[in-house]
């Protein structure tokens, strides 16, 4: 058997979250050790072009953002590794984290939890493929901005859909929003599904599913939606796809110690980082289920590093 590991501060998953609390935490001489995960630098590794991150005026490519941040957290000397956390014990003062089915286990007087969130596909052929390509997209906020002018189209019925609806109605000539649910049946709260109704631009697919995403080598240029009720198929001509079908926060592994709420995302004292467990702290995407955008999972990082900081000072923890 393996003798654990002991680390003053153990960081679970990369991404801006990730890598920012590793820079914070790296700084403040806390020698951080961070597992990547199995998707190293998060959701970014498969964005296109990122354009609303600060510092980069003329964009950036979402892999080559998070090999910046990557290379910034390692000059701080940040113990960066490849493998993933498979079972925690958050009994006792010391944190026992076990990583790739038990082959190592780290004892952290703190811990940084930064597993992220997987968005929800179609699981269409098509759509991943554009999704590489580019095209189809989780994020309106992110990538709205790219269509300006353009018709697109969204799926979804809850009201991060509408919202994303109305958020792009602002900047496109025409948003067709495909639910698969009829008229009066939405997910949606009845405020967001009046703001859709009343938004002129926005087309409302109703028993509708997306039966194929279309294009060429440089993207996306239509759809196929069908009416499951009269199987009648409709080609739509757009040159963006988002799907907002919800986001899976990668937790399942603290389901046990930490509290959550019902769709999985971990519970935070407001106004900090801190969870239920005494010196377990959870950032970016596995705790922020409103606003899910690189700058605010960065920020995110910086207050778990400073939470674990404070948290070790106090404690008298070395």
């Amino acid at each position: 058997m393996n003798t654990p590991e002991k680390v003053s501060c153990l960081i679970i998953g990369s991404g801006p979250a990730g890598y920012t609390a590793a820079i914070y935490a790296a700084r403040a001489d806390l020698k951080p050790m961070m597992y990547m995960g199995p998707e190293p630098g998060g959701q970014l590794t498969t964005t296109t072009e990122v354009e609303n991150y600060p510092g980069y005026p003329k964009g950036v490519q979402g892999p080559e953002m998070m090999e910046h941040f990557k290379a910034q957290a390692e000059r701080f000397e940040t113990d960066i590794r490849i493998g993933w956390a498979t079972k925690v014990d958050f009994s006792g003062p010391v944190h026992k984290v076990w990583m790739d089915d038990g082959k190592i286990e780290i004892h952290a007087n703190t811990v940084i939890i930064a597993t992220g969130a997987t968005a929800k596909w179609l699981g269409l052929e098509s759509e991943q493929k554009y999704r590489a390509i580019g095209g189809v997209s989780a994020c309106a906020v992110c990538d709205g901005f790219f269509y300006r002018g353009k018709d697109v189209a969204i799926v979804g019925a809850g009201d991060t859909a509408c919202e994303e609806a109305t958020y792009l109605a602002k900047l496109c000539k025409k948003v067709y929003m495909i639910v698969r649910k009829g008229e009066g049946e939405m997910r949606a709260s009845k405020s967001m599904v009046n703001r859709v109704m009343a938004t002129s631009n926005i087309e409302v697919l109703w028993n509708s599913e997306t039966k194929e995403v279309l294009g060429d080598a440089n993207g996306v240029t239509g759809a196929i939606a069908i009416n499951v009720k009269t199987k009648e198929e409709r080609k739509l001509e757009v040159y963006g796809f988002f799907v907002a079908i919800g986001h899976k926060p990668n937790t399942d592994i603290f389901k046990t110690w930490i509290d959550m709420d019902d769709a999985g995302y971990i519970k935070t004292i407001p106004g900090s980082s801190k969870t239920n467990i005494a010196g377990v702290f959870a950032v970016g995407d596995a705790q922020d289920k409103v606003y899910r955008q690189a700058v605010t999972a960065a920020g995110s990082g910086c207050m778990g590093a400073l939470d674990a900081e404070r948290y070790l000072a106090e404690n008298k923890i070395h």
